[in-house]
């Protein structure tokens, strides 16, 4: 069922601040949830959307604007409108991050799932608050079904009229089409099944009220040249080229529209959101508008994709999202096309399906006119007329798909699922060594033949110090220092402290080449944190946190993460990270955010993970995770060339084995315990556990590998699509069982469906990196299969 949420504003400015009341609730009931936070002060907020604005308004597009003012300053380019915008996004999520506001955030989390197909409604008369980009909050971006339309504060409910017939009525009024192509808008409306469209093409004023007032419609749509005016308040239409109205102008008109059961108003115009704001008062149940100028491929587009996707059957706000994220392909050429289309509800409305709207409630089959797609709904008698064992295979699978996937969703079957992925991790061939990273290894030897009166921890500052004019007389790209120095250089060692101040390099040029770590502290588990060497500024150090299972293994590579305000360790991205973006600058390759929050390196995008990712099943996914693909490799340790301390002190190393590569720097010396659990095994059969230096060298590898060489990430699929997969295998296991019935038989077909499952799962991981259900489907199968077996003897 449909959650309806209502983030209510009170009265406030971003001078002052906001009071904000979120309500959660089903649809067509009271509210169950309900709790207040504040938004604080922020007045550069509308700054940064009137810059936005500016900037994307003096774009050079064909759009659908008339009475606009035209841009009198400079013309910008698509570069500077996409910067702009990201600074408008970080900086609402930022305020959306506020700590007053941090209530709302958590009921919504607490009551809402990512399932969940939910309406948002922002109710404000607030009209730069009605203007901000509300689906780039990251909380509705973490909600695939969940769209945000906008509401007045005051509204009412409206007494629709019954319907006399089973047809959609629109009223399409075609207005001025000066500059702009309209012709594919009527085109795509008449595409529309169970629909009796009216076209008013450039019609007089007489004509478009006498049509409003004589006749019942479910849909109004206007396509042509619109704009705001007075600041918000009003809207205009340029109905042809010598009559524009305002909504004002059409008051009497509308309003009778409404009363005679006008449900739907479509504005494919520019700069629509003054119209939304003066139809509230009509009452009229909802509109979909352009909050901006809109191009014509824009405008069309959106229309396309949203009356597909509605008339297929997706709830009105479904469908808007959906369409309004297909113009992500066309934001290369027309930037922030993703922003444009709004909803304007009338909160005491429940936006109608389009089968609601042709009036039937039976099933029936819809087709497009012209022979094209159909969608095909079968009549409720149809399914009697099947056979009974055909009903049963189907319950049956779709009992057992829905128990083992609810089983999964509670997190019992996370063990055994993280269990045959480290098999599938096992079973994958060996790769060749990396060889742009070079680890210096401090082993227990070269630990006791430092005098221990100079030494804190492994490695002595006369050590350090040697070691590192020995590697930057080498050139490498980039040196990892993967210890803790929660002090600093001893003060008659001034030369060490100036070489960690500069980044190890006399050359200007090779500034930002030394990268320590430090760690965050964590709250949850009381961790201090360890602060990072006082001579490496901030944008130099990388923190070493790993993100470990319940089982002490290691499967998933942190990126990034806020740390905490106590923390003595500020450092936003991991070593590995900061170390991979060093190497990559050189060549070219910088690190960019996608709009889904992604990163992307070269080709390459690094999708977060989220709390339930394939066998992951309630994770803590905060901060940026993905997982970790380790190069497999006769022994894990191995898999990068290695040098100890003492061969670098002497002179053992050529320069040719350091010069452009990343050096790491660490201990494996077992008395210091820094050691992590892999998902491998050792030639012993335990579990391998390799040092923390190479664990980090892993990770550099994997970012190095997919951003440079198109090695495959690991990925996961959606629920949705894991859920078909794992009912296609029960499925699979009721067929089998139905159709044989000796037990031998049974059994050698089931064993050997298993085993093609096993075998298709294992290609996908090793071929392209996809984790896909093994141990569910594998449940699935056999429990339809007994399900089954137990029906055939009942019966």
């Amino acid at each position: 069922m449909t959650k309806l949420v209502v983030l209510r504003f009170g009265k406030g400015s971003f001078e002052s601040g906001f009071e904000v009341t979120l309500q959660i609730g089903e649809e067509n009931s009271r509210p169950h949830s309900e709790v207040t936070g504040e938004l604080p002060p922020n007045i550069e907020l509308p700054l940064d959307f009137n810059r936005w604005q500016a900037i994307y308004r003096s774009l050079d597009f064909s759009a659908r604007p008339i009475g606009l003012p035209k841009p009198t300053t400079q013309i910008f380019r698509v570069e500077e409108c996409v910067q702009a915008a990201k600074q408008l996004g970080d900086r609402l999520n930022c305020w959306l991050g506020s700590e007053s506001f941090r209530p709302i955030r958590e009921k919504w989390l607490e009551k809402l799932l990512t399932s969940d197909a939910i309406r948002v409604i922002l109710q404000t008369q607030e009209y730069q608050l009605q203007k901000l980009p509300w689906h780039l909050w990251e909380l509705v971006e973490r909600y695939p079904n969940a769209e945000i339309g906008l509401s007045a504060p005051t509204y009412e409910q409206v007494r629709l009229p019954s319907r006399a017939t089973a047809t959609v009525k629109i009223l399409a009024l075609l207005g001025d089409s000066t500059g702009i192509d309209i012709s594919a808008d009527r085109a795509l409306l008449e595409q529309l099944p169970d629909a009796k469209i009216d076209f008013l093409v450039e019609p007089a004023r007489e004509d478009l009220t006498d049509n409003l007032w004589q006749q019942n419609w479910d849909i109004l749509f206007f396509a042509g040249h619109s704009s705001t005016q007075s600041a918000g308040e009003t809207g205009q239409i340029y109905i042809n080229q010598t009559e524009s109205l305002t909504i004002s102008q059409l008051k009497y008109a509308l309003k009778q529209a409404v009363e005679r059961g006008l449900k739907l108003a479509i504005f494919n115009s520019c700069d629509g959101l003054g119209l939304a704001r003066e139809f509230a008062p009509l009452q009229i149940p909802q509109l979909i508008v352009m909050r901006e100028p809109v191009p014509d491929r824009v405008a069309q587009t959106f229309l396309k994709h949203f009356l597909q996707a509605y008339a297929r059957g997706k709830s009105l706000y479904l469908a808007v999202r959906q369409a309004r994220e297909r113009l992500q392909g066309l934001e290369g050429q027309f930037p922030c096309a993703t922003w444009l289309p709004v909803i304007y509800q009338n909160l005491a409305e429940v936006p109608p399906s389009w089968r609601e709207l042709v009036g039937r409630q039976g099933d029936r089959e819809i087709g497009r006119q012209g022979g094209g797609e159909r969608l095909r709904l079968y009549p409720k008698n149809e399914a009697k007329n099947s056979k009974l064992h055909l009903l049963w295979l189907i319950c049956a699978s779709l009992a057992i798909t829905g128990l083992v996937m609810g089983v999964r969703y509670r997190g019992m079957l996370q063990p055994f699922e993280l269990q045959a992925f480290d098999q599938l991790q096992r079973l994958r061939p060996d790769e060749k060594l990396d060889s742009r990273l070079l680890v210096v290894t401090i082993t227990e030897e070269d630990v006791q033949s430092q005098p221990q009166e100079e030494r804190r921890g492994s490695l002595s500052d006369e050590s350090l110090l040697k070691l590192l004019e020995k590697l930057q007389a080498y050139q490498p790209q980039a040196i990892g220092l993967d210890i803790y120095r929660d002090y600093a250089v001893r003060r008659d060692l001034p030369a060490l402290a100036a070489l960690m101040q500069n980044s190890a390099s006399a050359d200007p040029t090779q500034e930002g080449r030394l990268i320590a770590v430090c760690q965050v502290s964590d709250t949850q588990s009381r961790r201090p944190g360890i602060p990072p060497p006082p001579e490496i500024p901030q944008e130099r150090l990388g923190f070493s946190d790993v993100a470990v299972d319940p089982d002490s293994i290691v499967r998933r590579h942190l990126l990034a993460l806020t740390p905490p305000p106590s923390s003595p360790c500020k450092a936003s991205y991991a070593l590995s990270v900061q170390l991979a973006l060093r190497y990559l600058a050189a060549r070219n390759i910088s690190l960019e955010f996608t709009t889904d929050g992604a990163w992307k390196l070269g080709k390459t995008s690094f999708k977060p993970l989220e709390a339930h990712t394939s066998g992951y099943q309630g994770i803590d996914a905060s901060g940026h995770q993905i997982m970790l693909n380790y190069r497999s490799h006769r022994s894990l340790q191995e898999f990068v060339p290695q040098v100890t301390l003492t061969e670098v002190l002497a002179g053992k190393v050529n320069s040719s084995g350091v010069k452009d590569r990343i050096v790491l720097i660490g201990t494996v010396a077992e008395s210091f315990q820094d050691y992590s659990s892999t998902p491998y095994w050792t030639n012993e059969g335990g579990m391998q556990k390799i040092p923390g230096v190479i664990l980090q060298a892993q990770m550099i590898s994997q970012l190095l590998s997919a951003a440079l060489d198109g090695r495959p990430l690991l990925w996961a699929w959606s629920v949705w699509q894991e859920t078909i997969w794992v009912w296609g295998w029960s499925l699979t296991g009721g067929l089998l069982t139905w159709y044989i019935r000796r037990p031998l038989y049974l059994g050698i077909t089931t064993g050997v469906a298993i085993a093609c499952l096993y075998g298709v799962c294992l290609v996908i991981f090793i071929q392209w990196g996809g984790w896909i259900p093994l141990v569910p489907s594998a449940i699935a199968l056999i429990g339809s299969g007994s399900i089954i077996v137990a029906y055939r003897i009942r019966e």
